[in-house]
């Protein structure tokens, strides 16, 4: 395993993230035994939410670290303010409950890096900067980023605490893939994938700010599952998402070279997606979503596997050659 650091945080973090939206009270037995098996693989870091299993998952993360009595050893993150079916719920006063109600499910004195969930750019950054700031200072978050904010935001906000004296944004969350989104899943998705998005990579290159990416596989696209003729067979809510956002004939090309790189390495297609991430010139660290220690095993194989950046270019269509 890999290992990267975040400012504010004195603990290395593992490059690849485990994902625990899967966790569950109903299997504490199977949580904790996969939570154990990556943990041994060497990732200390569990990425969690408020708004996951309506609280079930911070609870059960939070046995799993009293069982194991690991918390120094865990870079714990959490996110909060997420919109609700009601209304967008980007308020200090929404981010200050998330807060307080997540630090109880965990039973911890503070989460290492807090993430905002979601941004409403309908709402000035002043505020949102000083509440977490409040918290920061409190002892109840140690760091704290935004997933699914533009940069431009994350700049706007970082310029306010800068202007005020405060602590800036130090991470990012946005999607990336090798996929280039065609319709964004869901209203506020903050994609850093495709040609649109070359100057935002750039930025993020320049700045090297830690960037915790998400759905390395394009929602699926890359599991193996979606082929050009069987678009319309699907009935599940996320594979239908997936051809949705992702099902282009020019993402297929990207996926034709996936394969046919993957079988020259003796890989996968999804190992193919994960390594294209983490062959970026960025500071990323890659959330996976593992449901078992072979699959987290895998993952850990092709996060260490760097391509080289004419693969690179071949499988993201810059070049028809490498």
């Amino acid at each position: 395993m890999q290992y990267g650091n975040v400012p504010g945080i004195d603990k290395p973090i593992s490059r690849i993230v485990q994902g625990a939206i899967m966790v569950s009270s109903k299997d504490v037995e199977g949580s904790f035994e996969l939570l154990d098996a990556v943990f041994a693989l060497g990732c200390n870091t569990i990425d969690t939410a408020h708004v996951y299993g309506q609280g079930d998952v911070e609870r059960t993360v939070g046995q799993w670290v009293a069982s194991r009595g690991n918390r120094e050893k865990l870079v714990i993150i959490g996110k909060g303010a997420h919109h609700s079916q009601d209304r967008k719920r980007v308020t200090p006063f929404d981010i200050t409950a998330d807060i307080h109600d997540s630090l109880a499910r965990f039973k911890f004195d503070y989460i290492d890096l807090y993430l905002l969930h979601r941004d409403d750019p309908s709402v000035p950054v002043g505020p949102i900067v000083e509440v977490l700031n409040e918290h920061h200072a409190a002892g109840r978050i140690h760091a704290f980023g935004g997933s699914n904010w533009s940069f431009e935001r994350i700049e706007e906000a970082n310029a306010y605490a800068a202007a005020h004296g405060l602590k800036p944004f130090v991470a990012s969350s946005p999607n990336f893939s090798l996929a280039d989104q065609l319709r964004e899943p869901w209203e506020g998705c903050i994609s850093i994938s495709g040609p649109a998005n070359a100057r935002v990579r750039e930025v993020y290159a320049a700045s090297q700010m830690p960037l915790f990416t998400w759905s390395s596989l394009a929602g699926g696209f890359f599991s193996g599952r979606l082929r050009r003729d069987n678009l319309e067979s699907f009935e599940e809510y996320l594979d239908k998402l997936a051809v949705y956002s992702y099902a282009s004939e020019e993402n297929f090309r990207r996926l034709d070279r996936a394969q046919e790189l993957a079988d020259e390495k003796g890989l996968t297609i999804p190992q193919i997606a994960l390594s294209y991430v983490m062959s970026q010139p960025l500071n990323i660290f890659a959330l996976v979503g593992s449901r078992t220690a072979a699959e987290f095993e895998a993952n850990l194989t092709a996060s260490e596997m760097r391509l080289s950046e004419a693969e690179c270019a071949y499988l993201d269509l810059r070049a028809e050659s490498r």
